[in-house]
């Protein structure tokens, strides 16, 4: 049930981060996995579930970067599964200008700021969600954010805000 209401969550952030599907799916398979071998360390302390999760994947991301498979990886091309349906090329040019620009404004963030609006918009965390993944207070967490967005808002252009 766990796995069922967080999976998308952890996949999702991080895919944000590595920009691979192969990639994602795998770290999201560990992320589980090691939420399951420490499962008896967790202590409920009223905070969602989902934010240790986000630790260990935010954790596993980490390390992804750090060691030499990152390095000498090669992406191919995702092939469509069959239950998909190719949308149309206008359709996909479309949605692809506004994400890039936004992704690239994101880019452009401190690591920090980055990382807290991954969390709290792509994510979906609360504040204090985020602040405990990111080990801050959540007045911290709000500073943030606000600032992130500022920067962000100065960064995008016109069209695209």
């Amino acid at each position: 049930r766990l796995y069922d209401q967080y999976s998308d969550t952890v996949y999702r952030y991080i895919y944000y981060r590595v920009g691979g599907r192969a990639t994602a799916e795998d770290l999201t398979s560990e992320t589980f996995l090691r939420a399951l071998r420490r499962i008896g360390t967790f202590t409920w302390q009223g905070r969602d579930f989902g934010a240790w999760l986000v630790t260990i994947a935010r954790n596993l991301v980490a390390d992804h970067f750090k060691s030499s498979r990152f390095r000498l990886e090669v992406t191919t091309g995702e092939m469509l599964d069959a239950n998909e349906v190719e949308r149309s090329p206008e359709d996909s040019v479309l949605e692809s200008l506004s994400n890039a620009a936004l992704l690239e404004a994101v880019r452009k963030l401190n690591p920090q700021q980055q990382e807290c609006v991954t969390l709290r918009f792509l994510q979906g965390l609360s504040v204090a969600e985020t602040a405990r993944v990111m080990g801050k207070n959540e007045g911290a967490i709000k500073t943030l954010q606000y600032r992130a967005v500022r920067t962000l808002a100065r960064l995008l252009p016109d069209d695209a805000r």
